[in-house]
Formats: structure tokens, C-alpha cells, sequence
């Protein structure tokens, strides 16, 4: 999970919010809706960071409070993140982000910048997502489903790699390498943020 920096809305949610019967469901621009989110999520699921694309089938369009509990957020762009199908259609067990969450809440937004997500989670050797908060910690398990074996073997590889690169490496080439993985506005690697929770931890311990 990394932190989503939330761009302008599309002009025509903000008009379809103000009619007098407009809500998600009747809302016509959600392809738009869909290029915005990924835009801005540079490619990335909301949650997982797994690679999502901007066409349906590609991508779900994820209400972080659910239209369910929360209808009058339904069409916040605040609320509104890209997330990917998540093993949509197969046993619960088996399902991850916004399909495993469905209307359940989550204690922490990703695209909320009070929220802090990054310095809330942590990644285990084995590719596993944790954090110190019991609360969000119990959520990336049971609500969000994200240390399935097939995403943490995802997390390891990227880990791994970036472990072996590294070796022998200094400072400034490690902070080059945060910069070469995040610059820019274009698509991300998946599961970059493994690799940056990484680096930057190894950074801050080599001191100033």
C-alpha cells in the first residue's frame, strides 16, 4: 500500500453530483472516472499495488467508505480509489482488496494525507504486510485479505531483488534508485512500494 496524491476531479462527476437524482450508479462518465484513478494511482491498485489498467475488466472503481453505509460519499472523488478485480467471482478466501472488503471500514485511507498510510505498515522477509496498529494490522488480514500466498510471493520477488542489488551499494545510488522507481508521473512497477519501504529504511540507517 503507498500513499495515493489525489488529482482533480472529473468536471462531470462534480456536475452529475449536483443534479437533483444523480448518484454512482446512474452516473454515465465512469470511464473517465476510471482513467482519472489509474492516472493518478500511476497504474497501481489502491491496496495491493498489483498493476491495474483503465477499462472495465481492468479495474474496479473502489468506494473506500462503502455506498452502502455512506451513501451521501458515493460520489466524493475524495472517496473514489482504483483498485484491481481482486479474485472477484472466486471463494472468499481466495479474494483480496476492495472485492474481499466490500461494505466493511478501514481504518486508514490511502489517499487521505493526515492518514500517513506509508508509516503505518511494514513488510516482513516473506513478502508478508503488516503494522504495529493491532486495529489496521487485524484489517490487512481479514479485511483486505492482502498476505494471501500469491501476494506475499509477489512482495518477496520484488525484495529480493532489490536485496541483491544492493549489496555493497551506497547512499547516494540507493537514494538514485528511490528516485529512478518514483519520478515522474507514468506507471509504476508493481509492488513498488516494497522496494522503496526498503531503501529508504536502509538509507535512514546509514545515518546523514
Amino acid at each position: 500500500m503507498r500513499t495515493i496524491v489525489k488529482g482533480p476531479e472529473p468536471p462531470d462527476l462534480r456536475a452529475h453530483r449536483e443534479t437533483a437524482h444523480g448518484d454512482y450508479d446512474n452516473y454515465p462518465g465512469k470511464d473517465g472516472l476510471r482513467a482519472a484513478l489509474v492516472g493518478e494511482q500511476r497504474g497501481l491498485c489502491c491496496y495491493c499495488m498489483g498493476r491495474i489498467r483503465a477499462a472495465r475488466g481492468g479495474m474496479k472503481i473502489e468506494h473506500w467508505r462503502s455506498q452502502a453505509r455512506y451513501p451521501e460519499e458515493q460520489l466524493d472523488y475524495a472517496n473514489l480509489l482504483g483498485a484491481c478485480s481482486g479474485g472477484e467471482g472466486g471463494h472468499r478466501r481466495d479474494q483480496h482488496c476492495d472485492t474481499r472488503k466490500g461494505a466493511d471500514d478501514l481504518l486508514w485511507n490511502p489517499a487521505d494525507p493526515g492518514h500517513g498510510v506509508e508509516a503505518r505498515i511494514r513488510y516482513g522477509a516473506d513478502g508478508s504486510v503488516r503494522s504495529d496498529d493491532r486495529e489496521f494490522d487485524a484489517q490487512l488480514e481479514s479485511v483486505l485479505n492482502l498476505n494471501l500466498p500469491f501476494l506475499k510471493n509477489h512482495r518477496k520477488s520484488v525484495l529480493d531483488a532489490v536485496l541483491t542489488w544492493a549489496k555493497g551499494v551506497g547512499r547516494s545510488r540507493l537514494e538514485q534508485e528511490v528516485g529512478r522507481r518514483t519520478d515522474g508521473d507514468g506507471p509504476l512497477e508493481p509492488y513498488v512500494g516494497v522496494a522503496v519501504w526498503w531503501l529508504e529504511r536502509r538509507i535512514a540507517r546509514m545515518g546523514s
